[in-house]
């Protein structure tokens, strides 16, 4: 009886769940195509080996990560057990595995492992407690998340690990336990003692064999129908990850086949390309994997600088809109349904009848639509309140591209790839998006920067340096003596703050004997700022015409090597220029400073008796993994002294000005660069330092506006590295005095 019990309950797990990853797979494969994704299988094995076998991303938070550790490697560990307990039901009740099976070695670190999973859900039951959304509302990174299936999920799992050792416990009483009645299988024993000797052993190790395989089925059957996903999915997603590591390049726009669009080639566009993402059949088969992965646990949500500044962006809540919208539209993707040509979409689903919010956030009061009826299909993936999109604009436009949530995410999907293609579509079709970033597009087109000022003024702020600044005009290759070409990029060129900061630099050159020229009036936006806000077609127009004059100029037999002061130009040009044929080494500021600094070429002498805290640029930390060589730097200079802000390197948080949010007002909840430098000045510093022009004037207007309000001191400055190490060089400082800059 046992054995037929056995088979019939494997055959529906199989018939149920396999029904169920049968339509997952038809779903995401539906998805258009997303080329390279295969490619590199080494390197691309040996990272999933790390972050799934490691669980090194999820070990970044110390305690769920140990959790979490704990869990997936007693699970590992434990599926020898069910093994075990298929081998008793179905072929003999002392079943043990061929050749190990009866080593006490292995009994103990199957009841260790056991044990281990017990305290990571006890663990996790902790931090669900303490971080309850009910309690917490926004504060809890579980706001928003399914949190009552996640209770059933802690639930089942707790229930597989009773069972297996009241399952033990019966067998070693009974005399059919594989280890025998060894101390070593502890927990076993322990259990064995309480239920005590008893003739009804025998039939108790049936009933908990057969409990033990039940609970197991119904958690794989419910598995596949939750959150819990992730499980099997995970591993795959990890696989196809963008790599390298740091978030670097952000992908072109792409058709349906995968192909790049090439906006210059105007003749192979044509009127049925789609440019960016307008509804969820535009993604990638990645993205909709990405969709089907993700586990609810809101580390990017409590990340994120626009969640935790009270907007209404939460990446978490992002991906699960998407993924239920994809769901809910999956049987007319993959089902063959049809939309008949007389349907009336009603949208008015009462509360009661489960409609509350679209976007997960009940404060923004936007209506849910749920199931998979012709509301979904009628839904735009993104649209107000009154036209019941899946994403509201204000979540879509909140967006920094700051890379938190991609840097958290314990099963790496990749947030900002989404939100910057649904922008396209917005930008490039819709021609929707923020009035005022209109002005900077219309100034990149016409005047190759966002301010709209003259070629001419960038050169302005060479004037009254004690040296020379070498030009170098396209198509004259760099002379052999000159070994960088500074890019001073638009805000080091146009920006008051900013131009101090090329001025210092451009000194510390000087004094350090390095042999550098410019592109001077030639010199063009990189795009960045139009590429982040949507304008694909911008930034390869600017892109283009800055690497043709690059490639002009690259020196007789070496490359050429670019060294920038903008996080934003040193990511363009390093990472996202070789798309369009610009293959250069590039290398930040403070990355060369301390190169100089460590060479001797370079030697701060003058104290600078102050206490400095350093912001990291998401451009330059996350996103390219630069964060020793400024603290460096800032190391070397005698006397001065540097605390860290609390989030700061891989959890540093944005100044705001990122993902073309620069351009545009903030209208919702508190300032980004105000949340930032509250955190500073919480420190008591005299600098706040940084690396990023857009960084420098974001946390200089805050603190000028501290300082008007009584609630910063008079002295705090906002300075960059170089301008730092400027002053412990014995050089007039150039320090970051308020004036106006060409965005007032």
């Amino acid at each position: 009886m046992r054995i037929i019990l056995t088979l019939l309950m494997t055959a529906a797990t199989a018939a149920i769940a396999g029904w169920r990853i049968l339509w997952l797979v038809r779903l995401i494969r539906s998805g258009t195509a997303a080329p390279g994704r295969g490619k590199n299988a080494v390197g691309r094995a040996a990272n999933d080996a790390g972050e799934v076998l490691g669980q090194t991303r999820l070990l970044k938070w110390s305690v769920p990560g140990l959790a979490h550790f704990l869990t997936f490697w007693g699970f590992v560990i434990l599926n020898l057990t069910i093994l075990e307990a298929y081998g008793a039901l179905l072929i003999s009740r002392d079943f043990h595995i061929p050749l190990i099976g009866k080593w006490q070695a292995l009994g103990f670190l199957e009841d260790l492992m056991g044990v281990a999973v017990l305290v990571g859900l006890a663990t996790f039951a902790v931090l669900r407690i303490r971080n309850a959304p009910q309690r917490k509302q926004r504060d809890s990174r579980f706001y928003g998340s399914h949190t009552g299936p996640a209770w059933v999920i802690l639930g089942m799992i707790t229930l597989v690990i009773l069972t297996l050792f009241l399952l033990r416990g019966a067998q070693m009483n009974a005399g059919e336990f594989p280890f025998g009645e060894s101390k070593w299988t502890f927990a076993s024993y322990l259990t064995a003692k309480l239920l005590g000797q008893g003739a009804y052993n025998t039939g108790l190790a049936t009933f908990f064999l057969l409990a033990q395989v039940a609970v197991v089925l119904v958690f794989l059957i419910i598995v596949t129908y939750s959150k819990h996903l992730h499980i099997a999915t995970a591993p795959i997603n990890v696989y196809f990850k963008r790599l390298p590591k740091a978030l670097g390049a952000l992908p072109p726009a792409t058709d349906a086949q995968g192909k790049t669009i090439d906006f210059m080639d105007v003749e192979n566009l044509s009127e049925d390309t789609v440019f960016g993402k307008g509804k969820v059949e535009d993604f990638s088969w990645k993205a909709y994997l990405d969709f089907a992965t993700c586990t609810e646990c809101g580390r990017c949500q409590s990340q994120c600088p626009a969640w935790n500044t009270g907007k209404p962006l939460s990446p978490k809540l992002v991906i699960m809109d998407l993924r239920d919208h994809l769901f809910a539209k999956a049987p007319y993707l993959i089902g063959g349904k049809t939309v008949p040509d007389d349907a009336v979409p009603n949208f008015s689903t009462p509360a009661a009848e489960g409609g509350s919010h679209g976007t997960h956030v009940p404060e923004a009061g936007y209506p849910r639509v749920e199931g998979s009826g012709i509301e979904q299909v009628t839904r735009p993936l993104v649209g107000d309140l009154a036209s019941h999109g899946v994403i509201d604009p204000d979540v879509l436009w909140s967006c920094t591209t700051c890379g938190a949530c991609v840097e958290q995410c314990p099963v790496d999907i990749e947030h900002i790839d989404h939100i910057v293609d649904m922008r396209r579509y917005q930008v490039l079709i819709e021609s929707s998006f923020p009035s005022e970033a209109g002005s900077m597009l219309r100034n990149l087109e016409n005047k190759g920067n966002p301010w709209g000022l003259p070629a001419k003024n960038r050169e302005e702020w060479t004037e009254g340096l004690g040296f020379e600044v070498r030009r170098v005009s396209p198509g004259q290759p760099l002379p052999a003596e000159v070994e960088y070409l500074f890019w001073v990029g638009c805000a080091g060129a146009l920006e008051d703050r900013s131009k101090k900061v090329t001025k210092a630099f451009a000194e510390l050159l000087d004094v350090a004997g390095v042999q550098f020229a410019i592109l001077g009036s030639n010199e063009t936006c990189t795009g960045d700022s139009a590429r982040r806000l949507g304008n694909e077609f911008v930034f390869q127009m600017l892109g283009a015409e800055n690497v043709e004059k690059l490639n002009s100029i690259k020196p007789e037999g070496r490359p050429l090597k670019i060294v920038a002061t903008c996080p934003h130009c040193f990511n363009t040009i390093a990472n996202e220029y070789p798309q369009i044929g610009g293959e250069y080494e590039v290398v930040h500021h403070t990355q060369l400073l301390g190169k100089l600094v460590a060479d001797g070429r370079l030697t701060p002498v003058e104290p600078v008796d102050k206490l400095v805290t350093y912001h990291d640029p998401c451009y330059l930390g996350r996103h390219n993994k630069v964060y020793t060589p400024p603290r460096e730097v800032l190391g070397a200079i005698p006397q001065l002294r540097s605390q860290e802000m609390h989030r700061c390197k891989d959890r540093g948080f944005c100044c705001g000005a990122g993902g073309a949010r620069f351009w545009m007002e903030e209208k919702i909840g508190k300032r980004i660069n105000v949340e930032r430098t509250d955190e500073a000045l919480g420190l008591n510093p005299d600098l706040i330092s940084t690396a990023c022009p857009f960084c420098m004037v974001m946390l200089s207007d805050a603190v000028t506006g501290k300082k008007a309000d009584g609630t910063a001191a008079d002295h705090v400055q906002v300075l960059d590295v170089a301008q730092i190490l400027q002053q412990s060089m014995g050089r007039p400082a150039l320090a970051s005095a308020p004036e106006t800059s060409p965005a007032d």
